[in-house]
């Protein structure tokens, strides 16, 4: 035949099949492929459970695992079966050929083209749309486990009375199962129509009825059955409004029922929900009367009455009944908001107590005696220090220091709590001198040392170091001081990201003295997947890229590898559903280095409690990628610090155990994964005595009591009390300020607690609004209460009080004499402290550059009461300064000779002398605690004078100078 493509002409080259021995190369290189792809994903599911089998937490995998498992069957075999059985009974349901219209020749070359494939085709669509519907049930396997083993919260919603389980535990799965329902009915409806269509069971443009009878009842059915879940739908959104969100001007975020959804929405769901069963009865009705008249008419009233009875009439109620009187008509769903919302974050206890804020100006000698016994002013700010830490105590270049350190409790000499700052030296492999595979996963494995500095005072004494640089309590290479002896070596840390081979041939370095040889070791812990297997070798090597690990000498008899190292990377893995607090803390407990994380279940499914971003509400000047919680964009709208979670800095061996013994979501994952949470009881004193309230929790709660605090509905909706967390005054950026953990003495408490600290400002206003602690001791009887400070007063807030000395003078010549060596000025925290009806600030100040390139510690700026901030060289005369008066400075009186009776002073001398006196005791206790070892007979004396001289001093105060009248006389 002439060559119809118009190309050049000349012999054909006829190509004939590949020779037998190209065909069995294929044929073994495709095998190959199969095979290396199924190692491939054998080798992570593999490491998987290695890893999970090393920690003793195998059941978590075999749980998660096998849940999937049978979402993915059940709910792929379903979606599969429907879709399959729509396309079988369509082509079942073909009407006979007939004459053949153009449509339907048309359409006969692809029925001819298919059918002699028509069972590999319907395979290979059920197939896929079953591995889709299966591979996105598997994310839900969450909601299973919370569904089927979900407890009574023993709480109802003031609306429909439901326990709030149904709403954190139910309806997200019943919406689920609704959601899977609309995607079958719609994938069957559109395959049915498909199929139906092919075999001319719907015709478009062939004459005659444009649908069989079969074709009409089959469809028609499908559609009964879309409508059907349409009128779930309706009910179940009624529900849904207790937790559906929406913008409200009073509170931006609202969550819950509004009038307008108690007095239209909801009716109006319910009628949607009665025309969507009418219409369902009528699609199902054409399996008889085999016409859609009905039924359209049906669905086309359902679809107006969505826009008239689901849209217009709640639009038309919010404007002509709601927004004229909206106060009134929001109040009982603004008080139920309240109420939910302020239990859900825990805050239901929070009331606010006038407070002045300013203090008594008359009472300055007695503010000056009791402020050292307000507070343990945490002078060293550990989000300053670190670079002292990691210039004094790094020891080699391949160690280092976290950015922000870390605030403890440890006993001092005197066998009192003392507040430590304290931070780990771990391994930094960029620091390592020669790089490659050997140095940086086997000879540099671990870090070494925990190094400790108190938190209230900086080195004064010249011959002790560099005046202003941290007062080291343990500190060294090996470390030596205050801690008890205790594991140093630091195999699992917060910058310990990288995996690490210990245990086998290849010896790992220790440390290197400062005299003597290096030291070497071997790991001798149990952590880590055991590599003397050649598989688990082999899979190592393709899950972690890394082919040496399967043919390298370095690995052999006894070498374990560990990784996934970082205590938050640990707790998260084995408890997945935990969200985990940004900051991980290490302490010394009975004799190991433990990393303690703090744990929250959450739920975004609690009536009425108004939602949070954890990531936006947990972010202030400090935070960074490594600070914030997990889960950054997770919507809560109820959270717990359920569960402690303690990990072992040399084995990495994670604890997890029950805090809050009341909360019904962890109860519920503690039945979902039964073994893995340990009792609260199981908690060591050793371990109890270094837990504290978390950072996270108590940064969501303050954001929440900034609008929740108020309590009446009517001020709530005014938003006229409303406040805010303030810009951290000591960072350029804007901020949220960090709260702090200290020691402190709060009104009408008779000794120092370790809390945790915040301010508030009014909303657009710098002044200071209120002032929040939490006692944040674990051993105390109160732990978790929370205290809110609200001052019935202006008073400075902390952005004016900085302002302020930014202004001072001192502060300026200060800055200027810094300027002429080379350095600069670095604030620290700002400490606010209630003091005797008023507000202490203190803020320490560091100088940085010149000769030691890290901060030191060389002043102390204090304020009070709404008065000017002094700048002083230490604590002692800052405190001195802005308490000084008149009198205040004299010199104490002369004490008389013993067996002589001193003469009683009157008038103002009296008063002056008073003062004096409380100067001077006050000054005897502070040098008898300044003795090494402390003089407590001295100190206990000088707390006799002191209130002695306080008596004199309100006596004083009470009685008129000489020469004038009595009050009445």
């Amino acid at each position: 035949m002439p060559d119809r493509g118009g190309g050049p002409t000349g012999p054909r080259i006829r190509v004939g099949r590949p020779s037998r021995r190209v065909r069995t190369l294929l044929m073994t290189l495709g095998v190959l492929a199969v095979l290396a792809m199924a190692f491939v994903m054998f080798a992570g599911f593999w490491t998987d459970w290695l890893w999970y089998r090393s920690v003793h937490y195998s059941s978590v995998f075999t749980t998660t695992l096998w849940t999937k498992i049978g979402l993915f069957a059940v709910f792929g075999l379903l979606m599969a079966t429907a879709v399959g059985v729509n396309i079988w009974l369509a082509h079942r349901l073909r009407p006979p050929l007939s004459a053949m219209s153009m449509e339907q020749q048309s359409l006969d070359r692809y029925r001819m083209g298919i059918a002699p494939y028509k069972k590999w085709v319907l395979l290979a669509i059920t197939a896929l749309v079953g591995l889709i519907a299966g591979a996105s049930a598997t994310g839900q396997w969450r909601t299973w486990l919370m569904w089927v083993n979900g407890v009574s919260f023993g709480q109802k919603d003031p609306q429909f009375q439901m326990d709030v389980s149904f709403y954190a535990f139910d309806l997200p799965w019943y919406r689920f199962l609704l959601g899977f329902g609309f995607a079958a009915a719609v994938l069957s409806l559109i395959v049915a129509a498909l199929t139906h269509y092919l075999y001319g069971g719907l015709r478009i443009t062939s004459p005659g009825p444009r649908a069989t009878g079969a074709a009409t009842g089959h469809l028609s059915v499908l559609l009964g059955f879309f409508v059907s879940l349409k009128a779930v739908a309706y009910w179940l959104d009624r529900y849904g409004l207790a937790v559906k969100s929406s913008d409200f001007k009073a509170t931006g975020n609202w969550t819950g029922l509004r009038y307008v959804d108690a007095n239209a929405y909801l009716p109006a769901k319910t009628i949607l929900f009665c025309i969507a069963v009418i219409c369902a009865v009528l699609f199902f009705a054409t399996l008889w009367r085999r016409t859609w008249q009905l039924p359209v008419i049906g669905f086309g009233l359902m679809v107006l009455s969505a826009i008239l009875i689901g849209g217009l009439y709640p639009a038309i109620v919010q404007k002509f009944q709601v927004q004229p009187n909206e106060q009134a008509k929001e109040s009982p769903y603004i008080k139920k908001n309240i109420e939910a919302t302020r239990h859900a974050y825990g805050i239901d206890k929070a009331t606010p107590e006038d407070y002045s804020g300013k203090g008594d100006p008359k009472r300055k000698a007695q503010q000056r005696a009791a402020a050292p016994s307000a507070a343990s002013y945490r002078l060293v700010d550990s989000n300053v220090v670190s670079p002292a830490f990691q210039q004094l105590q790094q020891e080699r270049k391949y160690y280092q220091f976290p950015a922000t350190l870390d605030v403890d409790r440890y006993t001092g000499p005197d066998k009192q709590p003392q507040d430590t700052v304290i931070g780990l030296r771990e391994l930094n492999i960029k620091g390592i001198q020669k790089r490659n595979w050997i140095n940086d996963h086997f000879t540099y494995t671990h870090g070494y040392g925990a190094i400790a500095a108190k938190g209230t005072s900086a080195i004064t004494d010249p011959d002790k170091g560099t005046v202003g640089s941290p007062d080291f309590t343990e500190s060294g290479m090996p470390t030596s001081g205050a801690l008890p002896k205790y594991e140093q070596r630091i195999y699992y840390g917060e910058k310990t990201e990288q995996y690490s081979i210990v245990g086998g041939p290849q010896q790992e370095l220790d440390y290197e003295a400062s005299v003597g040889p290096t030291k070497y070791t071997s790991y001798q812990g149990k952590s880590g997947v055991n590599l003397s297997n050649p598989l688990n070798r082999a899979a190592y090597a393709v899950a972690f890229s890394e082919p040496q690990i399967l043919y390298s000498g370095a690995v052999g008899e006894g070498s374990r590898i560990l990784y996934n190292r970082t205590p938050k990377e640990r707790v998260e893995a084995v408890a997945p559903w935990l969200t985990i607090d940004g900051d991980a803390y290490p302490a010394v407990v009975n004799h190991r280095i433990q990393w303690i994380v703090d744990a929250y279940t959450t739920t975004n499914g609690y009536p009425y409690a108004s939602r949070t971003t954890l990531g936006d509400t947990t972010a202030d000047s400090l935070t960074t990628n490594q600070r914030t919680v997990v889960a950054q964009q997770n919507q809560v709208n109820y959270i717990r610090n359920s569960v402690k979670a303690t990990v072992d800095a040399y084995d990495g061996t994670v604890n997890l155990y029950q805090w809050d013994t009341e909360d019904p979501v962890l109860k519920t994952w503690m039945k979902a994964f039964p073994g893995t949470v340990k009792a609260k009881g199981d908690i060591s004193p050793a371990l109890k005595a270094h837990l504290r309230y978390p950072q996270d929790m108590f940064k969501v709660q303050r954001e929440l009591l900034t609008r929740y605090h108020v309590t009446e509905p009517a001020q709530f909706y005014s938003g006229s009390d409303a406040w805010q967390v303030p810009d951290d005054p000591t960072n350029k950026d804007t901020s949220a300020v960090p709260p702090y953990y200290l020691s402190l003495k709060m009104p009408g408490d008779k000794a120092q607690k370790f809390s945790l600290t915040t301010t508030f400002t009014p909303a657009g206003r710098p002044n200071l609004g209120a002032f929040m602690a939490v006692d944040a001791d674990a051993n105390s009887d109160k732990y978790g209460t929370i205290r809110l400070l609200r001052t019935t007063e202006t008073v400075q807030g902390p952005q004016q009080v900085q302002s302020e000395l930014n202004g001072n003078d001192d502060v300026a010549e200060f800055v200027r004499n810094l300027r002429g060596t080379d350095s600069d000025i670095e604030y620290g925290n700002l400490l606010t402290v209630p003091l005797d009806g008023g507000f202490l600030y203190i803020e320490p100040v560091y100088a940085r550059g010149g000769s030691a390139n890290y901060p030191l510690l060389k002043k102390v700026a204090v304020a009070y009461g709404g008065g000017k901030p002094v700048f002083k060289d230490d604590l002692t005369q800052a405190l001195d300064a802005v308490f000084a008066q008149e009198g205040a400075a004299q010199p104490p009186t002369t004490t008389p000779p013993p067996g002589t009776t001193k003469p009683p002073a009157t008038g103002g001398d009296a008063l002056k002398a008073a003062i004096a006196d409380v100067l001077k005791a006050h000054q005897d206790a502070e040098a008898a605690l300044a003795k090494e070892p402390k003089d407590w007979e001295a100190y206990g004396k000088a707390q006799k004078d002191l209130d002695a001289a306080l008596e004199r001093l309100s006596a004083a105060q009470s009685t008129p100078p000489s020469g004038t009248a009595k009050p009445g006389g």
